[in-house]
C-alpha cells in the first residue's frame, strides 16, 4: 500500500515520514497552514532519499506559480486538480496526479488519480462508495479525513491503491506530530491483503 504524508513543512516531519517508510512526501504551494516556498520544501528534502517520491500539491495555479514550483522544487509528482492539468506543460521527469473530489467522478478515469473531499487539507472524510467505485478502475489514492483511527475501515472498504493523510497526523492544525506520523503508517502496514 502506497503512502503519501502531506503537508510537510519542517524537518521533523519530513525525518519522521522517511523513517517510518512512507512512500512519498507532499509540499503545499497553495494557500494553507501548511504552505511552504518552492525554496523551503527544495531544503526539506536535501536528506530525503530518491526512493521517496516528492509532490507538489497546487490547486488551480496561476502559470507563473506552477512553472516557479517545477524550476525550483522539481518534484516527482504534482498534484492539482484534473482540469488543472490541461493548462499545465510538464517535463517528463515530473508525473501528474490529478485530484477528483466528491461528486465528480469521472466516466473514464486516468490511470492513478487521488481522490479526495470536497476541500483539500479541511480532515473532512471523503465518500468512500465512490471511491471504491473509482478504486476498481484506476490506481487511486485515497485522501479526506484519514488518520490513524480509520485508516484501515478504509482500506478494507474502498480498496486504494494507495492513502494520503495530512491533518491526521498533526498536533495542531498545520504542525505535523512525528509519532502520530509513525502511527499512521504502522496502521497501514499492519494489513494484510
Amino acid at each position: 500500500m502506497f503512502v503519501k504524508i502531506c503537508g510537510i513543512n519542517s524537518e521533523a516531519a519530513a525525518e519522521a515520514a522517511v523513517a517510518a517508510g512512507a512512500d512519498a512526501l507532499g509540499f503545499v504551494f497553495a494557500a494553507s497552514p501548511r504552505e511552504v516556498t518552492p525554496e523551503r520544501a527544495r531544503e526539506l528534502c536535501a536528506a530525503v532519499p530518491a526512493t521517496v517520491k516528492r509532490v507538489a500539491v497546487l490547486r488551480h495555479p496561476p502559470a507563473a506559480h506552477w512553472r516557479r514550483v517545477l524550476g525550483v522544487f522539481e518534484p516527482d509528482w504534482l498534484q492539482t486538480d484534473a482540469e488543472d492539468l490541461a493548462a499545465i506543460e510538464l517535463p517528463e521527469s515530473c508525473t501528474p496526479l490529478p485530484v477528483y473530489r466528491d461528486g465528480a467522478v469521472p466516466s473514464e478515469p486516468p490511470p492513478r488519480l487521488l481522490f479526495e473531499g470536497t476541500q483539500s487539507g479541511s480532515g473532512r472524510t471523503a465518500n468512500w462508495d465512490e471511491a471504491r467505485a473509482l478504486a476498481a478502475r484506476a490506481e487511486l489514492i485515497l485522501a479526506g479525513g484519514l488518520d490513524a483511527d480509520n485508516v484501515a475501515d478504509a482500506i478494507r472498504r474502498v480498496r486504494p491503491w494507495g492513502v494520503d493523510v495530512s491533518s491526521g497526523v498533526e498536533r495542531r492544525r498545520g504542525e505535523k506530530d512525528p509519532q502520530k506520523i509513525r502511527e499512521f503508517v504502522a496502521r497501514v502496514r499492519a494489513i494484510k491483503e
